[in-house]
């Protein structure tokens, strides 16, 4: 059965006929073209498709879209403003944070919500905060360095 949703995604308003049963996952890149936001174990258990709703971190995967509609959704692509990166996003690029790119969107959000919580986090916070997202490449380590750099900055 098709929907119309509503739905606020990086401070714009969308509306989308769709299947009642996507999660916001598969109308984030089926029905909106925002592929920023990563499709990984589809279980909940990597990260990989973490947006914020109202500021808050959430597994796309695992959200209905339905259950979202008229919140703030903001996606990696919502982030930059007026073409100039998010001090997450120059830090991730700057110190070599990014392998593969896969859980990239995913973390830097998390960093994200975390950071707009914990301004000024220890290492151990910061890595007890992004743990919940799987790396498979680069360690862990140069994401922490990267999150922890921008606590310097600010």
């Amino acid at each position: 059965m098709k929907h119309i949703l509503k739905l606020n995604v990086n401070g714009e308003d969308h509306e989308v006929l769709t299947d009642i049963h996507k999660t916001l996952l598969e109308v984030l890149r089926e029905d909106l073209g925002l592929t920023g936001t990563k499709k990984g174990c589809d279980l909940g258990t990597c990260g990989a498709c973490t947006v914020l709703i109202e500021g808050k971190p959430y597994l796309s995967c695992l959200t209905l879209a339905v259950a979202v509609q008229e919140k703030r959704i903001l996606t990696i692509e919502g982030l930059a403003k007026d073409g100039d990166l998010h001090p997450l996003q120059k830090a991730f690029a700057e110190k070599g944070a990014i392998q593969c790119g896969f859980c990239t969107p995913g973390m830097i959000l998390i960093a994200k919500a975390f950071l707009d919580e914990h301004p000024s986090p220890s290492e151990g916070e910061v890595k007890k905060a992004v743990a919940g997202n799987l790396c498979r490449c680069t360690g862990y380590a140069k994401i922490v360095e990267a999150i922890l750099s921008v606590t310097e900055k600010i």
